[in-house]
């Protein structure tokens, strides 16, 4: 059975987050989307750590439900290591997944004794190292998923421009070994990452960091899984392992969509590719922030590979945009909102995304959206990318294809 997993993303405890963010939101988001299991998010925030211990209930080992929803709930947060190494004040932002409530509750002690403060923020700031975090955790839960958020964001991230490493071993170093996943974040894709040998050990990640329920699934994992096997040690060995046989591909935003594929500076409404990168701004004269894009192009060892050997993926684009697109307005126009409903209270977003044809889908709509739909399966799109914190922009061609071009993917 197919199961999508969207396995990082915030409550309303999170900085800069919707208050609509809470568990029995989150659980009806997940159905009209399609996710089957999901992140409880920034369980070491003491309110949200008593809603997930009140309102869960184990439904299969190591994952949970809440009382009439359907949605399979994994204990995970997202931590921030702020700290200095090799001269550098380092910021790099960690997932963690754990088996059980219990865990989680041995980890929230460890950080308390250590006076971390834990209240101020869902996603926590502390001054322990990437590596030292993932010594605590690991040594309390074994098998705990110790993963490396957004990996190349320039500011918050292992490899990011700003604050990061040139490699997982410099930044873990003995226990690298027991990292066995990165989350690739938004603004990269999985031919990028590809580029890298040193990523080839590694499972590569997506997940939406949503802070509102719109954006839940915007980047997601999709598995293969027996429904008598479905739970948390399942789920840690298909990602630990690497198995491409049950891990069947991600799901991506296009990279340039992102708000940091390409350099430049937001403040300046200057970007530009890599290749034509100056040194600093030509508008105020300082040091651009390099992209993900950028970042990739300096720690890539190749640039061909075989990509059947790599685990695969869908671009695809929110039902909500594509709808906005269409019909040339803002996507949270009541036109949109309303068209959206209309067609999610019929089948689930990535149903209409992922599995319908043409035809069914111009029945739960219109013939432009479905037309768009295809489109977007096709690639055909055109894209401005994004920077230093600005969304890309988007647009899906317009004009017809020919049939045969139509591989409903």
């Amino acid at each position: 059975m197919r199961y999508i997993a969207d396995l990082h993303l915030h409550s309303k405890y999170s900085r800069s987050c919707s208050q609509a963010l809470t568990l029995e939101n989150i659980d009806k988001w997940c159905q009209r989307k399609g996710i089957n299991i999901v992140g409880t998010a920034d369980f070491t925030h003491p309110p949200w750590f008593s809603d997930i211990k009140k309102l869960l209930h184990e439904a299969e080992p190591g994952l949970y439900t809440i009382e009439g929803g359907k949605t399979r709930f994994i204990i995970s947060t997202e931590i921030s290591c702020i700290y200095s190494q090799g001269g550098k004040t380092r910021r790099v932002h960690i997932c963690l997944l754990l088996p059980s409530i219990a865990s989680a509750q041995m980890i929230i002690e460890d950080f308390n004794k250590r006076g971390f403060n834990l209240k101020s923020d869902g996603r926590p700031i502390i001054g322990m190292s990437a590596k030292k975090l993932a010594e605590v955790v690991l040594g309390i839960e074994p098998r705990a998923l110790v993963i490396p958020a957004h990996i190349w964001t320039p500011w918050f991230a292992v490899f990011g421009s700003k604050s990061g490493f040139d490699s997982l071993e410099e930044c873990f170093e003995e226990l690298t070994p027991q990292i066995y996943a990165v989350e690739t974040g938004i603004s990269s894709d999985p031919p990028m990452n590809w580029r890298l040998s040193a990523l080839d050990r590694v499972t590569l990640l997506s997940n939406s960091d949503a802070h509102s329920l719109e954006k839940l699934g915007r980047e997601a994992n999709v598995f293969e899984i027996e429904e008598k096997n479905l739970s948390y040690n399942e789920i840690y060995r298909i990602i630990s392992k690497k198995d491409k046989n049950k891990f069947l591909y991600t799901v991506e935003f296009f990279p340039e969509e992102g708000r940091y594929h390409f350099d430049g500076h937001g403040d300046c409404q200057f970007s530009c590719a890599p290749e034509n990168c100056p040194e600093i701004c030509p508008v105020c004269g300082k040091k651009l922030i390099l992209g993900t894009f950028h970042r990739v192009n300096e720690l890539a060892d190749r640039k061909d590979v075989d990509k059947s050997s790599f685990i695969g993926y869908k671009s695809l684009i929110p039902l909500q945009e594509i709808i906005a697109d269409t019909y040339g307005v803002g996507k949270s126009s009541k036109r949109v909102q309303k068209m959206y409903h209309e067609m999610t209270d019929k089948r689930n977003e990535f149903e209409i995304l992922i599995d319908l044809n043409e035809i069914e889908i111009k029945d739960l709509s219109n013939a432009e959206i479905a037309k768009a739909i295809i489109n977007v399966r096709l690639g055909r799109v055109d894209l401005i990318p994004g920077y230093d914190g600005i969304y890309g922009k988007i647009s899906i061609k317009k004009d017809t294809f020919q049939p045969e071009q139509a591989k409903l993917l």
